[in-house]
C-alpha cells in the first residue's frame, strides 16, 4: 500500500464567519460524541457506586467492561481506563452529560477491604481518603442503549482509525471519495467527473457527494431531495472541515455509514458491518474484505452481497481497480482480491439491549414530542435502565424458563412466558423490564405492560393500606387485630360466593399478621367486606390497581385483570405509603442539549408513612417464616408475597428490596394453568434478581415512623397486656 498526502484541507478562511452563523456556530466536541440533528441517542441511567458493596457483587468489572474501559496494571494515566487491586479501585471516568449538566474527566479511587472487595471509602484524585455518603457515591457516566426509537439499529461497535487496516479506509475513499484529503468539504471536480462516468455508463457509477457532505446528509437532513437542503448541505460541509479534522471526519464516517440490514437490524459502522459479513473485528480486514464494504456503501440493499452476490463482486472488483488506477494499491496484490471469493461468513449482529423497554420509551417519546418523533428528528433520552441489571434479568429469565421447561414435559412443549420489572420505588423509573421469553423472537408482545392476568394473593398486604389507614367506616386495624377464619358464605343476587383456604382448613381467630403470613384466604375476603368493598377498591385506585367500578367480592383474593407493571406501581407505596407512576423517560433533549421535556413523578398519597411501614413488616413476616420464604436474602430487609391466580393459571411474585419494587409473573399466553405456585415458579426468579439488585444499590434504611408504636398483645385476643404476660407477643 502506497503512501499519499493526507492533510487538512480548510474552506477558505474569508467564507468561515458566514459559514458558522449558517450552520450555528462552533461545536468543539468530537465528533464521535457531538450529535448530529437527526440523531438519537437512548442512554441509560449513570450508575452510583453504592458504598458497602462489594466490587463484584455491583457486578463492577462488567459495567466498565459494557462502557468500554480499558483495564490497566497501574493507576490510570487517562480517561477511559480503571484498575482493580486488592485494597484500592481506581477509575478515570470519561466526560459525559447527565441531567443537562455537561461533566468533565475525572479520576476517582475507591478503598477496598482485602478480604471480599467491599466498598470501605472513597478517594480524590490525591489519594486522600473521603467518605462515601449512604445515597451512594461517584458514579459510571450512562451507557448508550440505542440509537433509535425503534431499537432497529444494530449496535455499532466504533473503531478508531489509527486502529483500522490501512486498506479498509483507502478502499472507501476510492469508492467515495478519492479527493477527500484534498478539497475543503465540496468537491466541484468530483461533481463533474461523477456526471460524465454516469452519463457514459447509463446509469449511477458514481455519486457526486463528498464522504464529509454524506456525513453532513446522514446526521443532520431529512431525506427530502430539495435545493434548499442541497445548499444546507454544502454549507454546513464547509463548516465541519473548518471545525474538525479530516481524519476525524473520516472515522466518523467510517464508525456512522449504513451497510444495509441483517435480520430486521440497521448495520451502521464499518465495526458492526466487519462482525455481520465477515464473523471479524474490523481491525482484522483484508484488502478484498475491505473493498467489498465500501462497494456496498452505494446500494447496501440492491449491492447485497447475500441477497446479489454477482452485483457486489462486479462492484467489489471495480473498486479495487481504483485503488491500483489511484496507486493505492499494487497490481499483485489488487489481482489476488479480484480473484478471491466475497468469502461471506455472517454472523448475527447485535440488538440493542432491552427490546421491551426501548418500545415503550418509542411509545413516551411520540407522546412527549409527537411532531419531533412523527418527522424523524434527533433527540436525546435519558432513562433510568440499569443495562448490567437489565442483562442480568434477560439471563436470569432465559434460565429460569429453560429450568422450568426441563422440569415438566407439559411446560416444555408449551409456550411458556415471563415478565419482570423492577421500579425505582422513589421515582418510578425504571430500573429493569422483561417482557417475554429473551430467547423468543423481537417484536412480541410486551407482558410486563400489556398482559392482563389475576394477581392472586399479591393483592393481599395491599388491601392493609385501607385496613391500616381508615377501614371504611369502622375504626382502623392493625397488625395483631384478629379476624375470623371460618367458613363463610357471601349471599349474592344470583350465585352465592363461599371463599376457602389453599389448603381447605379453618383456623378460627387469626391476626391479620398470621392471616397474610399464611395466605389465608377466608380472613383477608371477610376484611375487605368489614372496612367497605367500596373504600378498599378506592385505595386499590390510588395504588395505581385498576380495579372494576364495581367489582365481584372476589376482586380481595386478586380476581383482577392487571399487568405486572401495575403491580409493580401498587408495591411501590411500600417505601413510604405514595405510590409512583412507572416512568420510562426520565429527561427528553434536542441533540444541541437544549430540554424538550424532564417528566416529574406526580405527588400522589395513598396512605400514612406509618401504614406502609406496618405493611410492609407484616411482609417481613412472611418472608421470613410464611409463604414467600423464597424471597429471603441474608443480610436484606425484604418485603415480598407471592401469588397463584386459581387453577394456577398464574405465578407471580411481587416486593420490594433497597427501594426496588420487583415483580415477576410466570405463565402462558392464553391462560391455560401452569400447575406452578408463585414460590415454585416465579419465587427463584425473583430471589435471584433480588439477589443482583440489591448488592448494587445503596442499603436502604428505613427509620420506623413516630406514629408507629410497639406495644405487647395477647395473640389469643388481640388486646394490649404487659409485657411481662407469658403469652405477650410485641
Amino acid at each position: 500500500m502506497r503512501e499519499s498526502r493526507v492533510t487538512r484541507a480548510r474552506a477558505p478562511w474569508l467564507l468561515l464567519p458566514l459559514l458558522l452563523l449558517l450552520a450555528g456556530g462552533v461545536r468543539a466536541e468530537s465528533l464521535e460524541d457531538e450529535l448530529g440533528r437527526s440523531e438519537v441517542r437512548v442512554r441509560s441511567a449513570a450508575f452510583v457506586i453504592p458504598p458497602g458493596r462489594t466490587v463484584a457483587g455491583m457486578g463492577l468489572p462488567e459495567r466498565l467492561e459494557r462502557l468500554g474501559y480499558r483495564r490497566v496494571h497501574r493507576r490510570p494515566e487517562k480517561a477511559g481506563e480503571w484498575f482493580w487491586g486488592h485494597e484500592v479501585a481506581w477509575i478515570w471516568r470519561r466526560a459525559h452529560r447527565l441531567d443537562g449538566v455537561d461533566h468533565p474527566a475525572a479520576l476517582f479511587g475507591l478503598r477496598l477491604r482485602r478480604s471480599d472487595g467491599r466498598v470501605l471509602a472513597g478517594l480524590d484524585a490525591d489519594g486522600v481518603e473521603i467518605a462515601l455518603p449512604p445515597g451512594g457515591g461517584p458514579w459510571l457516566e450512562p451507557e448508550l442503549l440505542a440509537e433509535s426509537f425503534a431499537g432497529d439499529r444494530a449496535v455499532r461497535r466504533p473503531v478508531p482509525l489509527g486502529e483500522l487496516p490501512e486498506p479498509a479506509w483507502r478502499a472507501l475513499l476510492a469508492a467515495e471519495d478519492a479527493r477527500f484529503f484534498d478539497h475543503s468539504g465540496v468537491d466541484a471536480r468530483g461533481v463533474a467527473r461523477a456526471l460524465l462516468a454516469n452519463i457514459k455508463a447509463g446509469g449511477v457509477e458514481q455519486g457526486g457527494s463528498t464522504i464529509t457532505q454524506q456525513l453532513v446528509k446522514m446526521r443532520d437532513l431529512t431525506p427530502k431531495r430539495t435545493l434548499g437542503r442541497k445548499v444546507s448541505e454544502a454549507v454546513r460541509s464547509l463548516s465541519l472541515e473548518a471545525e474538525h479534522d479530516k481524519r476525524e471526519i473520516l472515522e466518523a464516517y467510517l464508525n456512522h455509514v449504513y451497510y444495509g440490514h441483517f435480520e430486521g437490524l440497521a448495520v451502521h459502522g464499518i465495526g458492526a458491518a466487519a462482525r455481520a459479513y465477515f464473523s471479524k473485528d474490523a481491525r482484522e480486514l483484508e484488502l478484498h474484505e475491505s473493498a467489498l464494504l465500501a462497494a456496498v456503501i452505494q446500494g447496501p440493499n440492491r449491492l447485497s452481497p447475500s441477497r446479489h452476490p454477482e452485483r457486489a463482486k462486479r462492484r467489489r472488483d471495480w473498486v479495487l481497480g481504483r485503488l491500483l488506477e489511484l496507486g493505492w494499491a499494487g497490481p499483485a496484490e489488487v489481482a489476488r482480491a479480484q480473484a478471491a471469493g466475497l468469502g461471506l461468513r455472517p454472523s448475527p449482529p447485535e440488538a440493542p439491549p432491552a427490546r421491551d423497554f426501548l418500545a415503550w420509551v418509542d411509545d413516551r417519546v411520540e407522546e412527549l414530542a409527537p411532531r419531533r418523533h412523527e418527522k424523524g428528528r434527533g433527540a436525546v433520552v435519558e432513562t433510568g435502565l440499569d443495562p448490567w441489571l437489565q442483562a442480568e434479568a434477560e439471563r436470569m429469565t432465559r434460565e429460569r424458563l429453560h429450568a422450568l421447561r426441563a422440569q415438566s414435559r407439559r411446560l416444555r412443549e408449551a409456550p411458556l412466558q415471563a415478565a419482570l420489572v423492577a421500579l425505582d420505588s422513589r421515582d418510578g423509573s425504571v430500573v429493569a423490564l422483561v417482557g417475554g421469553d429473551p430467547a423468543g423472537p423481537r417484536g412480541g408482545l410486551d407482558r410486563a405492560r400489556f398482559a392482563r392476568r389475576q394477581p392472586g394473593s399479591t393483592v393481599k398486604p395491599l388491601l392493609l393500606f385501607e385496613a391500616f389507614e381508615d377501614c371504611g367506616p369502622h375504626e382502623s386495624l392493625h397488625p395483631q387485630s384478629r379476624l375470623l377464619d371460618e367458613p363463610w358464605r357471601l349471599e349474592l343476587p344470583g350465585d352465592d360466593w363461599e371463599p376457602a383456604n389453599p389448603d381447605g382448613r379453618f383456623r378460627g381467630e387469626v391476626s391479620v399478621r398470621e392471616a397474610l403470613r399464611d395466605s389465608l384466604n377466608v380472613p383477608f375476603a371477610r376484611l375487605a367486606q368489614y372496612c367497605g368493598a367500596a373504600p378498599t377498591a378506592a385505595r386499590l385506585r390510588r395504588l395505581g390497581l385498576p380495579v372494576p367500578d364495581d367489582p365481584p367480592p372476589s376482586f380481595a383474593l386478586g380476581a383482577l385483570e392487571l399487568s405486572p407493571l401495575q403491580l409493580a406501581e401498587g408495591f411501590t407505596a411500600l417505601r413510604d405509603g405514595r405510590p409512583v407512576e412507572p416512568r420510562p423517560v426520565e429527561r427528553l433533549e434536542r441533540p444541541g442539549g437544549r430540554k424538550l421535556k424532564a417528566p416529574r413523578p406526580e405527588d400522589r398519597r395513598a396512605a400514612s408513612p406509618a401504614t406502609a411501614w406496618l405493611v410492609r413488616d407484616l411482609l417481613r413476616t412472611a418472608v421470613h417464616e410464611g409463604t414467600a420464604t423464597a424471597a429471603e436474602l441474608p443480610g436484606e430487609d425484604v418485603a415480598a408475597k407471592t401469588g397463584t391466580s386459581s387453577e394456577r393459571r398464574d405465578s407471580w411474585m411481587a416486593g420490594e428490596v433497597d427501594g426496588l419494587s420487583i415483580v415477576v409473573w410466570i405463565g402462558l399466553d392464553d391462560g391455560a394453568p401452569v400447575g406452578l405456585s408463585g414460590a415454585a415458579g416465579a419465587g427463584p426468579l425473583w430471589a435471584a434478581f433480588a439477589k443482583a439488585a440489591a448488592e448494587s444499590r445503596p442499603r436502604l434504611e428505613l427509620a420506623v415512623p413516630d406514629e408507629v408504636v410497639r406495644v405487647h398483645v395477647d395473640p389469643r385476643t388481640g388486646l394490649r397486656v404487659s409485657e411481662r404476660n407469658r403469652r405477650a407477643v410485641a
